[in-house]
């Protein structure tokens, strides 16, 4: 499979199609096209290009389409679209995709859709989505699943799996339940197939299955499946009634969201902000951690305004602050970049004190290196080995400190429920510029007797 690629050429032809209303060759164009491919190509069409060429093509693919589409670029198409064309579109898609359009739209018109919608069942389960958090097992689940009674024999089960396969796009997993719905376990098809067709489910399946419960944080589910490989993994209501269950594509979604928020976050950006957004959006993003670092620079200022007299007789201290403020910012980077990754993936075991005494002497070994040769480097420039251990000493000391804060930072925000993330970027730079600036010049002042 030749992979798609989005020409200036094909996109162009694509325009020229849309203004002469070319239907038919517009259909047969994008026929073979794949959905993502052409959700691609709606992103770069402008709003009365877009909603036109959704209008034109069968529901069961702009469906798919719409689920593709960048956030901005769905909405102004669905605000061009009657609730009885968003209806015809939410018929195409699972429960899951369905709800997290119908969430997106404007609440004096959500009824409406949902009322036109063909399939009442399918309508129902949308609604019953709605009402989970969408951070939650619940908000990503879907309805669509293929369920049987630990009561029935093999020939009833296979029959009534057919019935139940035609509405579900992928069958992941055959769930078992009881009379009242509760999950028991899963069915294997190599031991329904190899099962007599008399044989009652309930002695051929197995106990065992992973589920979670619908209250689940979406970032916990994405652990759990990640963590055992799961495709699809069942979701329980607060009695432990089979619900709907949730998918990898479901959870990729997850994981890319958490990467990008965290990346965000790392980077000094306080909320959630796309290139497109507009200049006050991304301005309001950027602006607070932008504030935290002017104060910080200040503070520094003021630090190094108390050791003007040191300053005078020893300039040269004045030529290494850059070094060693950048050099406090990059190991608390690097140690807290290391504690949140952990916190993510949850694999940090171990005590936290363990954890920061493994980090503390990490920091003093790469410290007494890195001091070994700026000794050697400053002793030869200037000529003064009193200065020159001054300096040295003082990075040691400034690492150490670094790599502390670096790592407690992160599991102290992690236990109180904050994200750790935060810690990354300009919190810890900021943090340890000030630190590092104060421990420089105190212990510098100390060796050299002023």
């Amino acid at each position: 499979m030749t992979p798609f690629k989005l020409t200036d050429e094909l996109l162009a032809n694509i325009k020229q199609l849309i203004e002469n209303q070319k239907d038919s060759a517009l259909e047969s164009l994008l026929e073979e096209v794949h959905y993502a491919d052409v959700a691609e190509i709606i992103n770069e069409l402008k709003s009365d290009e877009a909603t036109y060429l959704i209008k034109l093509l069968e529901s069961d693919k702009t469906s798919d389409v719409l689920t593709e589409l960048d956030d901005d670029v769905r909405e102004a198409i669905l605000s061009n679209l009657s609730s009885k064309e968003i209806a015809e579109e939410l018929d195409e898609l699972d429960t899951d995709d369905a709800a997290d359009i119908i969430a997106e739209l404007p609440q004096e018109i959500v009824e409406e859709v949902i009322s036109e919608i063909e399939d009442k069942e399918h309508a129902k389960d949308i609604v019953d989505l709605l009402r989970y958090d969408e951070d939650s097992a619940g908000g990503l689940m879907a309805k669509e699943l293929v369920k049987v009674k630990d009561s029935w024999n093999v020939l009833a089960c296979v029959k009534e799996m057919r019935a139940q396969a035609e509405n579900v796009t992928r069958v992941h997993s055959i769930y078992v339940v009881d009379d009242e719905d509760k999950l028991m376990g899963r069915l294997s098809l190599k031991d329904l197939l190899t099962a007599s067709t008399t044989a009652l489910i309930k002695d051929v399946y197995i106990p065992k299955v992973d589920s979670v419960s619908v209250t689940e944080d979406s970032e916990e589910v994405a652990k759990i499946m990640s963590k055992y490989d799961l495709e699809a993994i069942p979701v329980i209501d607060e009695i432990g009634r089979l619900v709907g269950r949730i998918t990898i594509d479901d959870i990729v979604d997850v994981i890319r969201e958490e990467a990008e928020k965290d990346y965000q976050l790392a980077a000094g950006i306080s909320q959630d902000v796309e290139a497109d957004d507009s200049i006050w959006e991304l301005t309001r993003a950027r602006l607070p951690w932008l504030v935290l670092g002017l104060f910080g620079g200040a503070a520094a200022a003021v630090i190094m305004g108390n050791f003007e007299e040191m300053f005078q007789k020893y300039t040269v201290l004045f030529l290494f602050t850059p070094l060693i403020a950048a050099m406090a910012g990059n190991v608390g980077v690097q140690s807290s970049a290391i504690i949140v990754q952990g916190l993510a993936n949850d694999d940090l075991k171990g005590s936290t004190r363990n954890r920061l005494f493994k980090e503390v002497l990490l920091a003093l070994l790469n410290g007494i290196i890195l001091a070994a040769i700026l000794l050697i480097f400053t002793w030869f420039w200037k000529g003064s080995f009193l200065t020159a251990l001054a300096i040295s000493v003082s990075l040691i000391a400034v690492i150490v400190v670094a790599g502390f804060i670096g790592t407690f930072t992160p599991i102290f925000l992690h236990k109180r429920g904050i994200d750790p993330a935060i810690a990354t970027g300009p919190f810890i730079t900021t943090s340890n510029d000030i630190f590092g600036i104060l421990i420089y010049f105190w212990i510098a002042k100390l060796i050299l007797g002023i």
